[in-house]
C-alpha cells in the first residue's frame, strides 16, 4: 500500500503542502537587471563546464569529489564574476537557490540541482541549497541522497519544523521501501522535534501513520485525533478510511 501523504511529489517545489515564512520567501526582492547580469556570470561556468562531464553539475553538491585544477579555475571565475555581480556571496546564493526552487516549480529537476549547486558554492550556510537538492533528490526517487541534504540543511535550521517534516516524509517513504527500523525511528524523532517547536496537523498525522507502520493502530488513532483537534482541513480522507478498516474509532468521531 501507497499511503496517500508519501505519494508522487507535487508540483510545488515542496515535499509539505506549505513552507510559509520559508527563507527564499524572505529574501530581498531581486534588483533589475539581476536576471541578465547574473546570466552572463552563469554562462561563463556553464559553457565551461560542458567541456567536462556535464552529469557532475547535477549531483548533490558536485558530487563531493575532489575537484580538478580545471574545476577549481572554472569555479574561482564564476564566483569573481559573481562578486562583480552582486552585493556579497550570500546575496548571490539567495538568488540562486530562489531560482532552483522556480525550476522544480517548473519539473526542470537537472536544472534546479544545478543552480542550488551554484547556491551552496556561493555559500555553504544557505539551508535553502541542501534543503532545495533534498527535494530534487526526493522527487528523483533518490531517498538516500534525500535524506543526507535535508540532514546537512538542518544542522544549520534544526528549528524550522517544516524542514524537520519534509526530512520525516523522506524517511517514512525509505522506511516503506526498506523496512529498516531505524529508518523510521528517525522520522518519529524528527517529528517529535517538529512538534516540540509548534504542534501542528501535518507532523502530528504523520506521527499517525508511523504508528500504522508499526501496526500500533490505537496510537495512531490518538495521534490522529490530535491532528483533528488542531486543523481538520488537513486531515487525509483516504488514510482515515485505511485506519478505521484495521481499527474503529476509539472516540466514535469517525465512522
Amino acid at each position: 500500500m501507497v499511503l496517500p501523504l508519501l505519494s508522487a511529489a507535487q508540483t510545488r517545489p515542496l515535499i509539505t503542502s506549505a513552507r510559509s515564512g520559508d527563507t527564499v520567501r524572505q529574501s530581498k526582492p531581486i534588483r533589475p537587471g539581476d536576471e541578465a547580469v547574473t546570466n552572463d556570470a552563469v554562462t561563463a561556468l556553464v559553457e565551461a563546464v560542458e567541456a567536462t562531464k556535464e552529469s557532475l553539475n547535477i549531483l548533490p553538491l558536485f558530487g563531493e569529489r575532489a575537484k580538478t585544477a580545471v574545476q577549481i579555475d572554472q569555479e574561482i571565475h564564476f564566483l569573481n564574476d559573481c562578486d562583480r555581480n552582486f552585493a556579497s556571496r550570500s546575496e548571490a546564493s539567495t538568488f540562486f537557490s530562489t531560482r532552483g526552487w522556480d525550476y522544480i516549480a517548473d519539473g526542470q529537476l537537472d536544472t534546479a540541482a544545478y543552480r542550488f549547486n551554484l547556491s551552496w558554492l556561493l555559500d555553504d550556510k544557505n539551508v535553502d541549497a541542501y534543503w532545495g537538492l533534498g527535494v530534487v533528490c526526493y522527487q528523483k526517487d533518490h531517498l538516500s541522497d534525500a535524506i543526507r541534504m535535508l540532514k546537512k540543511g538542518l544542522t544549520l535550521a534544526d528549528s524550522n519544523l517544516v524542514l524537520l517534516t519534509d526530512l520525516a516524509t523522506v524517511e517514512i517513504k525509505h522506511y516503506q521501501q526498506k523496512q529498516h527500523k531505524a529508518i523510521l525511528d528517525d522520522a518519529q524523532s524528527h517529528l517529535t522535534q517538529a512538534i516540540s517547536v509548534k504542534p501542528n496537523a501535518t507532523a502530528y498525522q504523520k506521527l499517525s501513520l508511523i504508528c500504522f507502520l508499526r501496526a500500533d493502530y490505537s496510537k495512531a488513532w490518538d495521534y490522529f485525533h490530535q491532528a483533528r483537534e488542531i486543523d481538520l482541513s488537513q486531515l487525509d480522507l483516504t488514510y482515515l478510511n485505511d485506519l478505521l478498516a484495521k481499527l474503529p474509532d476509539p472516540k466514535g468521531v469517525f465512522r
